[in-house]
């Protein structure tokens, strides 16, 4: 398996291409909704002319944007908790991930562009958006026939990718990179009161399962992905600080030589099992392929220590996508399943 330089391996291209190389980014509950439409904020509308950096390139908003992407339903989400229904221009990628129960219906009207890949560079443009927002750098590759950052700004639009997705930030990401995040798309929509309380609400999440876990003996564990019998170990960017924050003694880290240029690592059966962690969190897309990798984890590794406790933990692949909600609550699902007694 040879690493590549993209910020992310998309989940949808593993799937279509069932390669060596598909490496899946590892619904929020909990949060409130914003009752407030943009149009009727609590704060003013941004000025003209206000200006952030963003992966290290300046994002320059003239007025707050009123035609807005998604370009994951991760993102459609957090635009629609911060009240932004009516500011939504197109929802991107809405097949890799339903949007929870308690904001899908404000999404109902807001077209799909896209299934479970990124939209086709024509199929963005055409929904005319202002404002595009994306988990990482890779909705944004030419190559792929998605319009790059440059031809979206030159048809009029802003980009802004989550801070955790940034190309020089993906190895060393972290779960409140989202905290940035949202001020900033507070500052941009003119929503700052909104996007705090989100922000509190999502501190005290995490704050709460660092004291529930403060005095626990920290297992050993590994996280990997599985596809058919390839195995790749996750030791760096926001995936390993979830498992930090979930308590756990992590087997791969970010000091360690196979995660210098890649947060991935190809690692064979044999070296995982000399680990003999105490539990393995793993990602997974759909039902099948979680249990297709339990059945290979169980029948390949019968006496790691892992398997032999029961402590096989199955998390969404969307969850652990840059700048999301679910890299808040994914660390509670953790911690619990680790350690049930703490709870």
């Amino acid at each position: 398996m040879t690493t590549t330089s993209s910020p992310r391996l998309s989940t949808a291209a593993g799937r279509a291409t069932v390669s060596a190389l598909a490496i899946a980014l590892l619904a929020s509950c909990g949060q409130a909704v914003s009752t407030d439409q943009a149009s009727t904020t609590e704060d003013s509308a941004v000025s003209s002319a206000a200006a952030l950096e963003n992966c290290g390139r300046e994002v320059v908003i003239d007025s707050a944007p009123s035609a807005a992407v998604g370009m994951h339903p991760a993102q459609t989400e957090l635009l629609l908790r911060l009240g932004l229904a009516d500011r939504l221009a197109g929802q991107a990628q809405a097949g890799a991930q339903a949007l929870p129960g308690d904001v899908a219906d404000l999404a109902e009207d807001v077209p799909v562009i896209g299934d479970v890949m990124p939209p086709a560079r024509e199929d963005l443009l055409a929904v005319e958006p202002d404002f595009v927002y994306s988990p990482t750098t890779y909705e944004f590759t030419a190559e792929q026939g998605f319009a790059s950052i440059e031809q979206i700004e030159q048809a009029g639009a802003a980009v802004y990718v989550a801070t955790g997705g940034c190309a020089e930030r993906r190895m060393s990401g972290a779960v409140d990179d989202l905290f940035t995040d949202l001020e900033n798309l507070g500052e941009i929509f003119g929503v700052q009161d909104t996007a705090a309380q989100l922000v509190e609400q999502s501190q005290a999440e995490l704050d709460e399962v660092a004291a529930a876990i403060a005095d626990v003996e920290q297992l050993r564990v590994a996280q990997v992905y599985v596809e058919g019998t390839t195995v790749s170990a996750i030791g760096a960017g926001v995936e390993y600080d979830i498992l930090q924050r979930a308590g756990a003694d992590s087997v791969y880290a970010p000091d360690q030589s196979a995660f210098d240029d890649f947060f991935a690592a190809p690692i064979t059966p044999e070296s995982l099992a000399a680990e003999q962690p105490d539990a393995l969190v793993f990602s997974v897309y759909d039902d099948m392929h979680e249990a297709a990798t339990r059945d290979y984890l169980t029948s390949t590794f019968p006496d790691m220590p892992a398997v032999r406790e029961g402590r096989l933990i199955a998390v969404s692949s969307a969850d652990v996508f840059p700048g999301t909600l679910g890299n808040i609550s994914i660390v509670r699902q953790i911690s619990e399943q680790l350690y049930p007694d703490a709870f």
